[in-house]
């Protein structure tokens, strides 16, 4: 078997992983909740609404503000929605996940023994406080 055919394995066993099952299943549970899917269309009408007013050349200074804080009542709603929040559990450790996948294939490639190498990430998934991955 090439390493490609043993790639497209990986991908087979990634697939029936509980971690991506889980991540497809709280993914389609996004897509059906009608209530989670008004306010992100809420929350992007308001964002095209604040982008409008940003670009006028005579700002409203009070529909900015009134706007902003729409934005964000809008986004902490859709955050405190438990299909989202579901999700992002979901997608957390399915990001874990492929992390630690590609830290055993990024160590192999580089040398290490695929067998010891560390397949945990010191990433906290925020790249806000990121130097960059390695």
């Amino acid at each position: 078997m090439d390493i490609i055919e043993q790639t497209r394995q990986l991908g087979k066993a990634i697939q029936q992983d509980e971690r991506y099952t889980a991540y497809c299943t709280a993914k389609k549970n996004n897509d059906d909740d009608k209530e989670l899917q008004e306010l992100i269309g809420n929350f992007n009408m308001k964002r095209m609404d604040l982008n409008n007013e940003m670009s006028k050349e005579d700002k409203d200074t009070e529909r900015l503000k009134e706007l902003d804080n729409d934005i964000k009542d809008l986004y902490a709603g859709i955050m405190k929605n438990k299909s989202m929040t579901a999700f992002n559990e979901a997608k957390t450790a399915m990001d874990s996940l492929m992390s630690q996948i590609n830290n055993i294939i990024t160590a192999s490639a580089n040398g290490e023994d695929p067998e010891t190498c560390a397949a945990q990430s010191s990433c906290s998934g925020s790249c806000s406080s990121c130097s960059g991955c390695h």
